[in-house]
């Protein structure tokens, strides 16, 4: 029960001070989705193709390195107009939040949290 209370207190806290809740990633996990959607693109299903470039997406902008980042951040916004159903452009727009975020970009990311609320 101790560990229990301990925990709720460390989370407030955390929020308070500004803690970063989101999850990271590292390079071999990009290195391996990027690998995926290579082999996605020799003659896979349009539907798999997307999937692998989301993951990817997520990936980057989840990425320690700000370089990856940004790509995913680019990937994201080029593939936001070919979004068919709003689940998926909720999805990006999501990603893309927690990519401006990474960066820094805090007004344009709670920006794009409240479009995807919206949604």
């Amino acid at each position: 029960m101790d560990a229990k209370i301990g925990n709720f207190f460390e989370s407030v806290g955390n929020f308070f001070i500004g803690v970063d809740q989101i999850p990271w990633c590292d390079s071999d996990i990009v290195t391996g989705c990027e690998r995926e959607v290579a082999e996605a693109g020799k003659g896979s299903s349009d539907e798999l193709k997307n999937e692998c470039i989301m993951r990817l997406s997520w990936a980057l902008v989840h990425s320690r390195r700000p370089e990856d980042v940004q790509r995913g951040i680019a990937m994201l916004e080029t593939s936001l107009g070919g979004s068919n159903s709003p689940l998926q452009m909720r999805e990006k727009i999501y990603l893309l939040a927690v990519g401006y975020y990474r960066s820094g970009d805090y007004a344009r990311s709670r920006q794009l949290v409240d479009s995807c609320l919206n949604l």
